[in-house]
């Protein structure tokens, strides 16, 4: 058990393999372009929070 978990530590190309095989086990192929979308969404939804929140920072600094 302890080499699993050791082994798991740096991940490659086998550990990917297994990741890819559990996800598509547990979620199946038509759910996986649904899961990604909604990731992706997520991201630049944060990408979009931390550009505003750097804008409105900026202009705070300016105002001083």
């Amino acid at each position: 058990m302890y080499s699993l978990i050791y082994s798991l530590g740096m991940i490659g190309a086998p550990q990917i393999i297994l990741i890819v095989v559990v996800v598509l086990l547990l979620f199946g192929g038509r759910k996986i372009p649904e899961l990604m979308r909604g990731l992706g969404s997520g991201i630049k939804e944060f990408k979009n929070a931390t550009k505003e929140d750097e804008d409105s920072s900026d202009t705070k600094s300016e105002s001083k």
